[in-house]
């Protein structure tokens, strides 16, 4: 595709679309079956930046004192060791030892996936190149990286189509598929990231609904159940934000009983991830707070 063509219908892809509800009825599920539980790293991040944990026990830790075997790196506590195979081979091998698998990598401040000029585009992908790598090495499935770039909004949606469409490539050797996170600016806006992916249309690429990151700017918000609606048809993995908890266990601000059905009338049935971002509860009692949480709205699931 011509990178400077301005697609003008992108926003239009996901406004046009019938509601989910009519393509997808209500389904019945075996509960334990309706989806896995993940933790992501960024959880735990203060206790990681502030050095009272170490990041290579990430995965000991997901299973000792969680009881999940399924986490999601971000590579910024291990931001220069993408290419140092001795520590990734020890983060692989603790990883093992617990029998803790690796889900995902979620890869920040590698430059603009989106970006209008061909050379920093350019040298963004070839930032994501050792993550890639480091991704296939301990046996991910994923990368996820963002969707920023200086424009208009149909000026960054068609340069968001290009540079996925060209991560995509570099990701197909190492097995592994590019998601996107509503993470912040026009990425936060449901339709206009799902008038990304369908765009795009490439098995490669899909959507990390997060429960929470729909803040556009200063002053605007996106309705968050509206825009996790619009990103589940794409989506690959799913990431329960959560900031706190009422006396009864529910999340104070994110309906998840809501949420979590709208994630599975897509028929999805991966895994969701645990990532806790409050302050109140410690990063320990908050992650627990949201696993019970799934734990029993997926308990609650008719059967």
């Amino acid at each position: 595709m011509n990178r400077r063509k301005v697609i003008t219908t992108l926003p239009l892809a996901a406004a046009l679309a019938p509601p989910l509800t009519a393509l997808f009825p209500t389904r019945v599920f075996a509960n334990d079956a309706a989806f896995k539980i993940s933790l992501a790293q960024w959880s735990l991040h203060n206790s990681f930046f502030k050095g009272e944990l170490d990041a290579l026990d990430f995965a000991p830790i997901a299973r000792n004192e969680f009881g999940i075997d399924t986490v999601e790196y971000v590579n910024t506590f291990y931001f220069d060791r993408a290419q140092d195979t001795a520590y990734l081979q020890q983060l692989r091998q603790r990883a093992s030892d617990s029998g803790v698998r690796g889900l995902l990598i979620m890869c920040d401040r590698l430059g603009m996936v989106a970006a209008m000029a061909a050379d920093v585009q350019a040298q963004t992908l070839e930032n994501h190149k050792p993550w890639l790598e480091a991704a296939e090495f301990l046996g991910c499935r994923s990368i996820r990286t963002n969707v920023a770039g200086e424009g208009s909004r149909t000026e960054v949606a068609a340069s968001a189509v290009d540079g996925l469409g060209r991560l995509a490539e570099l990701a197909e050797p190492h097995g592994l598929t590019v998601l996107v996170e509503n993470h912040g600016g026009v990425s936060s806006d449901g339709a206009w990231l799902a008038g990304v992916m369908a765009e795009l249309d490439d098995p490669r690429v899909g959507t990390l609904p997060d429960f929470g990151n729909f803040r556009i700017s200063a002053t605007e918000r996106y309705d968050i159940y509206k825009g996790v609606t619009e990103l589940m048809p794409y989506a690959k993995s799913v990431s329960a934000k959560s900031y706190d908890f009422d006396a009864d266990g529910n999340e104070t601000t994110i309906d998840y009983a809501r949420m979590i059905r709208i994630v599975l009338d897509v028929g999805y049935a991966g895994h969701i991830g645990v990532e806790y971002e409050g302050t109140r509860l410690s990063e320990f009692d908050g992650i627990r707070a949201t696993k019970g949480l799934l734990e029993r709205v997926r308990a609650e699931l008719p059967t």
